[in-house]
């Protein structure tokens, strides 16, 4: 899975991301290098939970799409 994400610079110095397409998914970090791998690692989390509470949600399905 591809996703687009948003680097920023932050204001107190290292960079903040974010992934638009995950509402509240952000991550930071001192160097570019390390704000994405914590923005993987972010998005990973949120897909673990997002699915989790699908699956308790009676009549909820999961299934995958590929863009």
């Amino acid at each position: 899975m591809k996703l687009k994400i948003v680097i920023h610079p932050a204001e107190e110095g290292g960079f903040w991301a974010e992934v638009p397409a995950f509402a509240g998914c952000v991550s930071e970090g001192d160097t570019a290098e390390e704000t994405l791998f914590n923005i993987q690692e972010a998005a990973l989390g949120w897909l673990e939970v997002a699915t989790a509470r699908m699956t308790t949600t009676a009549n909820a399905r999961v299934t995958e799409i590929e863009l």
